[in-house]
């Protein structure tokens, strides 16, 4: 199922199924619990990202491609960063960016994002995939000059900023994803392809993040697992292709769809 969170122009917010007609049937329940059918038909105000996440953890340099690209060894094991809950952004809103905090190097990611379903502790990956609620597209935004230069040491100040991590359009369960390590991920650039691949290129498969992850760890339902990006990052162009007001920026995933959002400056 393909599942969707949205306002009507009463501004109430409702999960539901996206119908041809553009509108969205209504499902009642809970995103964790089960969902249900309920016949009725809304009109979509607002689009908004699948869920609110409990937590964002990603997965750093996880492709071999992007590895090479950037210099670096090929990890031995999962490089762990996170991004907080104010990084979340919706569909169609912008990417904002940051004048305060000023980066002049902010950067795209397309990233396949796991959708954590129940609690999940020392999971091995033989199991791993029955902890999945489903799967999204994620755009793992990255100022540079704060992740690499600026930020002591640590990837968390250039990854940590508002509206650095839109998630969307839907939230395709299991069911219609069976393997997540096979599927085709792109990034597009103001209509230009500049990332191009596939997650069976992962250095560490969902199965094995997932159990690397859940060691000694609780993973809450509602855990959203960004799995690293494959070559073509803006950082490694020649000149370098960083991101500026007025940018569109779209990331595509076979059987998820496609996440569009503009770019903007930072609103003061």
């Amino acid at each position: 199922m393909k599942i969707i969170r949205y306002q009507t122009p009463d501004d109430q917010t409702h999960f539901g199924r996206l119908l041809e007609s553009g509108q969205a049937e209504r499902l009642s329940g809970d995103l964790f619990s089960g969902l249900s059918p309920t016949g009725t038909h809304d009109t979509i105000k607002k689009l908004l990202a699948p869920l609110e996440p409990t937590a964002i953890l990603c997965i750093g340099l996880n492709y071999r491609h992007h590895a090479a690209e950037s210099g670096a060894k090929t990890p031995q094991m999962p490089i762990l960063f996170v991004k907080g809950t104010n990084t979340l952004q919706h569909p169609g809103d912008p990417i904002e960016i940051p004048t305060k905090m000023a980066s002049h190097e902010v950067d795209y990611e397309c990233e396949l994002a796991v959708v954590i379903g129940r609690p999940c502790k020392n999971v091995r990956k033989e199991d791993a995939l029955d902890y999945v609620l489903g799967y999204t597209c994620a755009n793992d935004v990255s100022a540079r000059d704060w992740q690499l230069k600026m930020g002591g040491g640590q990837w968390c100040r250039g990854k940590f900023f508002d509206t650095f991590c839109p998630l969307g359009p839907v939230l395709v369960t299991t069911d219609d994803i069976p393997d997540p390590n096979q599927l085709g991920i792109r990034t597009i650039l103001n209509g230009e392809t500049v990332q191009d691949w596939n997650t069976d290129d992962m250095i560490f498969n969902v199965p094995t993040l997932i159990e690397f992850l859940s060691g000694s760890t609780t993973l809450l339902p509602g855990t959203v697992i960004l799995t690293g990006t494959p070559h073509g990052v803006g950082m490694a162009a020649k000149p370098p292709r960083w991101l500026k007001p007025g940018d569109e920026i779209t990331i595509e995933i076979d059987n998820i769809g496609r996440l569009t959002n503009p770019v903007a400056t930072e609103k003061a």
